[in-house]
């Protein structure tokens, strides 16, 4: 279980359920990682339940993407708090994680496609084919990332090239009609919301960056232990981003209320139920796969 860099802070890697919980409220160096999900997860699922009553004609894609917020930090918190109860344990709360992170994927693609894509493109062949390439691409990282958890251990770095390629394709594929209208709001055509998804941008950048770095408990191994090493960085950039993307979408969503087809409920929730579905199948296997995790060895 041990991370490079970070030395100390470590639970028991076979805690008892009970321990995982009380762990919450005991420093150690998964405590920052897991309040830093948790909290925005409570917040974002009291925007959705907010939304959800209030919401009229048109609201499903954004209802869709806003559920899919609330449930990726909420899977990350639940999946770090459970982390020490066993190989088993451990593995199977990492894929329920990265079945969330596939589906927030899949949410941002129904919210693109109704509110934030390109005028000139509405109708074209790549806006009819995004949400279904979108389906399809929720369902490759969740199978990706699950599967990078059966390298970790003899081959780290195929597994964490795997995981990192299984969330950073997805991303740039959702993003390419926002980096179209960056673009053209460099040439000139401005739009309000297009500061807000350049921030999105920027925090998804810096996001990449602290997973993939590991800085800063490279450059100085335990003095970022329990404070500021790079998952906790990971986790607030997340989740800045994805602030700045729901402020981005909705103001697409009012600025161009009436200027994009909006899809039916059954083509929006349609296209989730496939991804969830797809998620639920993949991570069945996976679980099915993980064998019993064997008894402690008694030393000689």
């Amino acid at each position: 279980y041990r991370e490079p860099g970070i030395l100390s802070g470590y639970r028991p890697p076979r805690s008892s359920a009970r321990e995982c919980l009380l762990s919450l409220f005991r420093m150690n160096n998964e405590t920052l990682n897991i309040w830093t999900h948790l909290v925005p997860a409570g917040y974002l699922l009291w925007l959705f339940l907010s939304h959800l009553r209030a919401a009229g004609a048109g609201a499903g894609p954004f209802l869709a993407y806003l559920g899919t917020c609330a449930l990726y930090p909420l899977a990350s918190g639940t999946a770090h708090t459970c982390a020490a109860l066993g190989t088993r344990g451990r593995h199977r709360g990492y894929c329920c994680d990265y079945a969330a992170l596939g589906l927030y994927g899949l949410g941002s693609a129904l919210a693109y496609s109704a509110y934030s894509f390109p005028l000139e493109w509405l109708g074209s062949t790549f806006h009819n084919f995004y949400v279904p390439m979108a389906v399809l691409n929720s369902a490759l990282s969740t199978g990706l990332s699950c599967y990078s958890r059966f390298l970790e251990a003899e081959r780290p770095c195929l597994s964490k090239a795997s995981r990192t390629l299984a969330f950073v394709y997805p991303y740039i594929f959702d993003s390419i009609p926002i980096f179209y209208r960056l673009s053209r709001g460099v040439a000139g055509s401005y739009e309000a919301s297009l500061p807000l998804h350049s921030r999105h941008s920027l925090c998804a950048l810096l996001t990449f960056l602290s997973f993939t770095s590991r800085l800063p408990e490279r450059l100085a191994p335990g003095s970022f232990d329990f404070i500021g090493h790079s998952h906790q960085v990971f986790h607030i950039c997340g989740i800045l981003g994805t602030l700045f993307q729901l402020e981005a979408v909705s103001v697409d969503m009012a600025e161009r209320r009436g200027r994009l087809p909006l899809p039916s409920s059954l083509e929006t929730f349609g296209s989730l139920g496939m991804g969830v579905a797809a998620s639920l199948a993949i991570l069945g296997i996976c679980f099915h796969s993980l064998c019993p995790e064997p008894p402690p060895r008694e030393k000689s």
